[in-house]
């Protein structure tokens, strides 16, 4: 049964479409006042400057809701310690909305290590400090005393991976779900245009918030289930106890491409199709309650892979979570947008630049972006510890070409900064345009988290050609010099079509491309469900090969995670070998941060490998969690950096691996440590206690001194 929605730009405009286009949002009353407005309908707080900018999620959403003829206003980066600048506005007729920013506040302002950033690359100059930590729980509150009465609805990455009890890498504990933490009205998770224009029309024809239930793509709170709904238990669904993994670790229910099984001795249990039917649809599936999930991180596990199997739009159910005397219920996915509909989001009037209050400020993350295009949403990859699938969702949805040429020509002909360079042609991955199931029963009954591990599903299609067909048509643009490809690139998928590998190294490369093998080892790298290094030995192949041909010098800069769960530190080792003899050296490395609600958070929280059902007896995973072993595995990451020698001295001791440390070619690290290079944090104890020594005998010395 296939899911249906109206379409975006189908509803009736609201009246307040007579006062047109603003050229950019109003941060001010005075700005209000130029555009003929009393009021605003909606008002979007967010942690980010303020850009209008279609990279920039309340820029997409305030321009979504103009054209639905709302009037909209921003307030960007609130003083937050009063509620005197989130009634600037006054008071909205609607809503507030509010977000984080681009990225999660605590993500943004903390390092892996827990260490504050010095800077922010959302706000003017990159000044740090301009943002609280858990800013829509901040923000949410500030707007209530600000105006008691008004709508809140919270959304933005922030809200969308804390929206069932989450693990809280900060804090070390599992927080409540921030609908709970923030106390605002209802919730929107992914992308939201679909969800938040609907609740934007219902809420202006007098409808109260407390009664917009069941919106694909919200939480809200509910008192009982309603009795047209059959409740059942996750525990039937994945139910912990001993583990015997079917082929797709989230099975529960027949899978999209396998037959029954005719073999009485088959151990792995065979699947046919879903058939979705009423009853399904309208069955809500508990998860355990926060109070039994916050103290038992077996329970977190099992919540975490029931939530994450019911993430696919066409067949997901919904679930419902009691925290203390409330419950939070979490409806579907929103449906996918079509193409059709993705164009018109991004064929908004934006301005593409910082707005005009932060004057010649440079915003870092505008600077960066301001003259790259994004063609497409959505990941069907499923990397463990990315929160793209959990935000954007894994259907790909594709913009037209001739929206991606328009854009492209816009920037050409608007932007002051602009030299001919497009600096990217993406999205969250590079090379998923317009790629899907071959078939859409099959894709809206599938339950596997990903289409690409532990290989390519032979359901996916992989043709490139609509890509290859755009690079050209996108590089043929007049006043075009040179479009490059700076997202991150999924190679497995890539060398499944030479001619792709061969239009990027030709045309979209300058230089260096980066890619994200993650790891050479298997162990992590099955935990992070990513593929093994004969894709990326195939397609350095490729590369090596069409580089030459173009007669062009070009390499590939391999990015590579420390400290992932089931990473030991044999594994570690072993990456740090790879890297010397392929002649790598990292001039910075990434240290594992669990995210809220990623598959490999609960990994990290529990100890257990959660892509299996999860088991109290089940044996322990290796989870570099201590300061020592994580800063360990980052050092292996950068064994040519002096710095690091003497802790990896230390270590290859300990693991018998003596043999690597010498001053040849085939040692790892020199067995020397030059003058001044000594890492101060290994030594701080040394250097502690040689002063402590030093003191004592000064002290002691000075009292001789004085009885003589």
């Amino acid at each position: 049964m296939t899911q249906t929605a109206p379409y975006l730009f189908g509803y009736k405009k609201f009246w307040a479409q007579r006062f047109g286009t603003a050229h950019e949002l109003p941060m001010s009353m005075d700005e209000m006042d130029q555009l003929g407005w009393d009021s605003c309908d909606v008002i979007l707080v967010t942690g980010d400057a303020y850009v209008d900018h279609p990279s920039f999620g309340m820029a997409v959403i305030g321009r979504t809701l103009e054209a639905q003829g709302f009037r909209v206003g921003i307030i960007s980066q609130p003083d937050w310690k009063s509620a005197e600048d989130f009634k600037k506005l006054g008071r909205p007729n609607l809503f507030f909305g509010v977000t984080g920013g681009n990225m999660d506040s605590m993500v943004n302002r903390y390092t892996s290590d827990k260490k504050i950033r010095s800077n922010d690359a959302y706000t003017a100059d990159g000044a740090g400090g301009k943002r609280p930590d858990r800013a829509v729980n901040v923000y949410s509150h500030r707007c209530r005393e600000a105006f008691k009465n008004v709508p809140l609805i919270i959304g933005g990455i922030e809200a969308s991976l804390r929206r069932i009890a989450h693990y809280d890498y900060w804090s070390d504990k599992v927080r409540k779900s921030v609908l709970m933490d923030s106390k605002a009205d209802l919730l929107v998770y992914g992308n939201a245009e679909r969800q938040i224009v609907e609740i934007a029309h219902r809420l202006a024809k007098g409808e109260a918030i407390t009664d917009l239930k069941g919106i694909r793509g919200t939480v809200h709170y509910v008192k009982q289930i309603p009795g047209n709904w059959t409740e059942k238990d996750s525990t039937s669904v994945d139910k912990p106890g001993v583990i015997n993994p079917p082929t797709n670790p989230y099975q529960e229910e027949p899978d999209c491409d396998k037959k029954p099984s005719t073999s009485g001795d088959e151990k792995v249990v065979q699947f046919t199709r879903i058939i979705p039917n009423k009853q399904r649809s309208q069955t809500v599936i508990r998860l355990p309650d926060y109070e039994d999930v916050k103290d038992d991180p077996i329970l977190y596990a099992h919540a975490s892979r029931v939530m994450h199997g019911e993430t696919n739009p066409g067949n997901a159910r919904p679930l419902i979570q009691r925290h203390g005397s409330r419950q939070i219920w979490i409806n579907p996915p929103p449906i996918p947008l079509t193409t059709q509909e993705m164009d018109g989001v991004f064929d908004q009037p934006f301005s593409r630049l910082p707005h005009t209050q932060y004057g010649k400020a440079n915003i870092p993350a505008f600077e960066m972006i301001q003259h790259s295009v994004n063609i497409m949403r959505g990941c069907f990859g499923g990397c463990t510890f990315c929160s793209i699938t959990e935000h954007e969702g894994r259907i790909i949805q594709s913009r037209s070409e001739d929206s991606i040429i328009k854009e492209i020509e816009a920037i050409r002909d608007t932007s002051p900064a602009f030299t001919g360079h497009i600096s990217d042609l993406g999205g969250p991955t590079a090379n998923m345009y317009r790629l899907a199931c071959k078939d859409k029963k099959i894709e809206e009954s599938c339950r596997r988290p990903s289409c690409v591990f532990p290989g390519i599903c032979h359901n996916l299609d992989t043709d490139h050609s609509s890509l290859i067909k755009l690079y050209r048509r996108a590089r043929g643009i007049r006043g075009i010099k040179k479009i490059f490809i700076a997202s991150g690139l999924r190679y497995d998928l890539a060398v499944e079509s030479p001619e792709y590998v061969k239009e990027l190294v030709t045309h979209h490369v300058g230089g260096y491309l980066k890619i994200a093998p993650e790891h050479t080892e298997d162990g992590p790298l099955s935990k992070m469900m990513k593929p093994g290094m004969g894709s990326y030995d195939r397609f350095k192949n490729m590369f090596e090969k069409f580089s030459k041909e173009a007669g062009k010098e070009q390499y590939l800069i391999p990015y590579f995670i420390a400290a992932h769960p089931g990473t030991k530190d044999i594994d570690m080792l072993n990456l740090a070998i790879w890297l010397k003899s392929n002649g790598f050296r990292a001039d910075q490395v990434q240290a594992y941060l669990p995210s809220p609600m990623s598959i490999s958070t609960a990994m990290y929280h529990s100890g257990k490998d959660t892509l299996q059902k999860v088991s109290r007896k089940a044996d322990d995973m290796p989870v570099p969690k201590s300061v020592k072993q994580r800063r360990l595995h980052k050092a292996f990451l950068r064994y040519h950096d002096p710095k690091n020698w003497p802790l990896l001295r230390e270590a290859l001791k300990n693991m018998g691996r003596s043999d690597l440390i010498g001053n040849g070619k085939k040692h790892l690290i020199p067995s020397f440590q030059p003058k001044g290079t000594l890492d101060t944090r290994t030594d701080k104890n040394k250097r502690f206690k040689t002063k402590h020594t030093l003191f004592n005998s000064k002290q002691k010395n000075n009292k001789k001194r004085t009885h003589s």
